[in-house]
C-alpha cells in the first residue's frame, strides 16, 4: 500500500523549463507523441481538468478566437482561453489526426482508432515522461492545472478571471486552489511572462 494512500499531497508546480522538458519528452513525429504533447500543452496552457480535456471535440477548439469550449458538469458550458503557441501544438495534432482519418465525432485527444483516451493512461504517462525529462517532482494533470493558475496569479490577473478560466463556481474555491501551492512554487511562476514551447 502506498505511504500516501488516503492523503492529498500538495501540488508541485513546474517551472517553464520543466514544462518544456516534459513536452520535449514526447515524440514530435509518432502520432501518439504528437497527440500527447498537444494534450499536455492543453492541460497546462488552458488549465483544464483532465476529464475536461479528454472530453474535448475537434469542434470545441476555436483557434480564431483563442478559446476552447468546455462542457461543464450538469450540461452547462464555459470558455477557456488558450494562447497562440499552445494552439500551434494542438493544430499540429489536428492535422495529423485528419491524416489518420479519425472521425470528427471522436474526442480531440483520442486513440489512434478513434476511441476515448482513459484518464489512467494519462496518469501513467506523466510519470514516465517526467522520468525521461529528468524531472524529480511528482508530475500529474492537476499539477499542470495548478501551475497554470499560479502563473496567472503571479502575472497579476484578478482572481475573478482566474476563477472563470478554471471553471470554479466560487471565488472561495479559486482562493483555496491558489493557497494549496507552496509559496516558493508561486515565486517560480513569476519568471513566466511569454510562453513558447
Amino acid at each position: 500500500m502506498p505511504v500516501n494512500k488516503g492523503r492529498k499531497l500538495p501540488p508541485e508546480l513546474l517551472t517553464p523549463d520543466e514544462v518544456r522538458a516534459l513536452l520535449q519528452a514526447c515524440s514530435t513525429s509518432a502520432p501518439t507523441g504528437v497527440r500527447n504533447r498537444a494534450l499536455l500543452t492543453t492541460l497546462y496552457r488552458a488549465g483544464l481538468r483532465l476529464d475536461e480535456a479528454l472530453a474535448l471535440l475537434p469542434a470545441d477548439v476555436d483557434a480564431d478566437e483563442g478559446v476552447l469550449h468546455i462542457g461543464q458538469h450538469g450540461g452547462s458550458r464555459r470558455l477557456a482561453g488558450i494562447d497562440a503557441g499552445a494552439l500551434t501544438i494542438v493544430g499540429h495534432w489536428v492535422e495529423m489526426r485528419s491524416g489518420l482519418r479519425l472521425p470528427a465525432r471522436a474526442p480531440l485527444f483520442c486513440t489512434l482508432s478513434g476511441g476515448p483516451l482513459q484518464p489512467a493512461y494519462v496518469r501513467q504517462l506523466l510519470p514516465r515522461l517526467a522520468e525521461k525529462a529528468g524531472i524529480t517532482k511528482r508530475v500529474h494533470a492537476s499539477g499542470l492545472r495548478y501551475t497554470h493558475a499560479a502563473e496567472l496569479a503571479a502575472e497579476g490577473l484578478p482572481v475573478e478571471l482566474i476563477s472563470a478560466q478554471l471553471g470554479h463556481e466560487s471565488l472561495a474555491s479559486t482562493d483555496r486552489f491558489l493557497r494549496r501551492a507552496a509559496p516558493k512554487d508561486r515565486i517560480v511562476a513569476l519568471r513566466r511572462r511569454e510562453w513558447s514551447p
